[in-house]
C-alpha cells in the first residue's frame, strides 16, 4: 500500500496475484515483455533509441521489423482498426474493455486538420461496431492550430471571471480571421462529439500543456452542456500534478449542477511534467506543477473521493497506474453500498503496462478498460518514445514491472514442473 487508510473493510483484490494479471499472454509473449523491459530499465539505452529511431525512420532505415517485434508489440494495438480490434476482442475476453486512441501525433494545416477530424470520427464509427470498445481518446491539437490556443490561453489568463466568461471575451478580442479559425475548430469538434453521441461512444478529450489547456477546458465544458445532459458522452481530462485541478474539478462541478448536465473527467496525474517546468523556469512565472509527488498524489485522491462523493452529477475515469489510488476507488464505493460496476465509475490503465492492476479489477467486477493507441509505425514512434522514457523516468516503474513478470514466468515454470 502506498500510502494513507480507510475505515472499511480491505477490498478482496490483491495486486500481486500475477495468475489474472498476465493470462493473456503466451509463455513466449512473457520471454519477449521481460526482454524489452530489461531493456527500458537501462536509461543509456533508452536515451539512444529516443535519438536513433526517429532518425532511422526519417532516413530510410530498415528498422521497422525490429520497432514491430518488440516496443510497438508492447505498447500499440496494431498500425490499423482492424488489427487493433483483434487485440480488444482478446482483451475483452477477460471482461477488459479497450479505449481506442489514435496515436498519430497532430500535423498541422487546415487540410490535415479537416482530415484528423474526418478520422476521429471514422474510429467513433468503427468503435460503435466492436463489442469492447466504449471509449476514443482525441486530442484538440490533433485539429487546431497550437499557436492559436497558445493565443487565446494567454488572452484568457488575463481575463477576470469563470471560465466560460474568460473564454467568450476572448472570442470577441481575436480577430475576424482567427474568429473564423476558431469557428472552424469548434465545428470540428462537434462534429466528433455528434457522430459519438449519435453511436454510443464516449469521447475521452486528452488535456495537453497548461499555456494551451484553458481553451480546450472550455471546450469541454461547452460540449458536456451540449451532449451529455442524461449521460456523459464527452470526457475532459484533469492533470493532478497542477497546482489548480482539484478546484478546477469542484469548478467543473459546479458548472454541471447549474447547467444540470452529467460532468464527464478523466483523473490522470500529468505527461508534461519536465517540460513544464523548464518552460516557467525560462519564462520567469511559478511552476504550476506540484512540488511532489506527494502533493499530486494527495490531490488526485481527494479529487478521486470528490468525484465519488458526487457521483450523482459525476462520471469519473481513473486513469493511472497508482495501486492506491485504483484501490482506493473500490474502497470508496463499497463505503457507499454502490457496485463496483457503477455505470458513473470506470477504471484505466496503457496498454502493455500495470497488467497486475487492469486484469485483477476486471476479475473482480469493475468496469476497466486499456488505453489502447494504433497507427502506422512511423506515426506512433513519439508515442512509444514517450512510453520508454516514462517507463525510465517514474520511480519504481520499470522494476515493478519485472519483478510481476519474472514472478509470472516462475510461477508458469513451477507449475509446469508439478505436472
Amino acid at each position: 500500500m502506498e500510502q494513507g487508510t480507510l475505515s472499511v473493510a480491505e477490498p478482496e483484490i490483491d495486486f500481486s496475484d500475477t495468475e489474472p494479471a498476465f493470462q493473456y499472454k503466451t509463455t513466449k509473449e512473457l520471454r519477449r515483455s521481460l526482454f524489452l523491459f530489461n531493456l527500458i530499465a537501462k536509461p543509456r539505452f533508452v536515451k539512444l533509441a529516443t535519438c536513433f529511431l526517429p532518425w532511422a525512420i526519417r532516413n530510410g532505415l530498415p528498422v521497422k521489423g525490429l520497432i514491430r517485434n518488440t516496443i510497438f508489440q508492447q505498447f500499440v494495438g496494431g498500425e490499423t482498426l482492424e488489427e487493433t480490434a483483434r487485440i480488444a476482442d482478446k482483451l475483452g475476453k477477460y471482461n477488459v474493455k479497450t479505449v481506442l486512441d489514435y496515436g498519430v501525433e497532430g500535423k498541422q494545416g487546415e487540410d490535415n486538420f479537416e482530415k484528423a477530424c474526418e478520422e476521429f470520427i471514422r474510429v467513433i464509427r468503427y468503435a460503435a461496431t466492436q463489442p469492447h470498445i466504449p471509449f476514443m481518446s482525441i486530442k484538440v491539437t490533433g485539429f487546431a492550430r497550437f499557436g492559436l490556443l497558445e493565443k487565446m490561453d494567454a488572452m484568457m489568463h488575463k481575463g477576470e471571471g469563470t471560465l466560460i466568461r474568460r473564454y467568450l471575451n476572448t472570442i470577441e478580442q481575436l480577430s475576424a480571421d482567427e474568429r473564423e479559425e476558431w469557428h472552424r475548430v469548434r465545428v470540428r469538434l462537434m462534429k466528433i462529439c455528434e457522430a459519438a453521441a449519435t453511436h454510443q461512444v464516449g469521447v475521452l478529450i486528452d488535456a495537453e500543456e497548461t499555456w494551451i489547456q484553458d481553451p480546450i477546458d472550455a471546450l469541454a465544458i461547452l460540449m458536456m452542456d451540449m451532449f451529455n445532459k442524461k449521460q456523459a458522452v464527452v470526457f475532459n481530462t484533469s492533470q493532478h500534478y497542477r497546482t489548480d485541478r482539484l478546484q478546477f474539478v469542484k469548478d467543473c462541478y459546479e458548472a454541471a449542477e447549474e447547467r444540470n448536465f452529467i460532468l464527464g473527467i478523466k483523473l490522470v496525474r500529468g505527461a508534461y511534467m519536465e517540460k513544464e517546468r523548464e518552460r516557467a523556469l525560462e519564462m520567469g512565472y511559478p511552476s504550476p506543477i506540484m512540488p511532489d509527488k506527494e502533493s499530486t498524489d494527495r490531490d488526485f485522491n481527494e479529487a478521486l473521493t470528490f468525484c465519488i462523493e458526487h457521483i450523482h452529477r459525476i462520471s469519473v475515469i481513473i486513469a493511472t497506474h497508482n495501486e492506491y489510488s485504483n484501490l482506493l476507488a473500490v474502497r470508496l464505493l463499497k463505503k457507499k453500498g454502490l457496485p463496483l460496476h457503477h455505470p458513473h465509475v470506470h477504471w484505466s490503465q496503457l496498454y502493455g503496462m500495470s497488467d497486475h492492476i487492469t486484469f485483477n479489477l476486471a476479475r473482480a467486477g469493475c468496469s476497466v478498460s486499456k488505453y489502447v493507441p494504433f497507427g502506422p509505425i512511423k506515426d506512433v514512434i513519439p508515442y512509444l518514445l514517450r512510453r520508454a522514457q516514462e517507463n525510465t523516468s517514474v520511480k519504481g516503474q520499470t522494476s515493478r514491472e519485472l519483478e510481476l513478470l519474472k514472478k509470472e514466468m516462475k510461477r508458469r515454470l513451477n507449475k509446469s514442473k508439478s505436472k
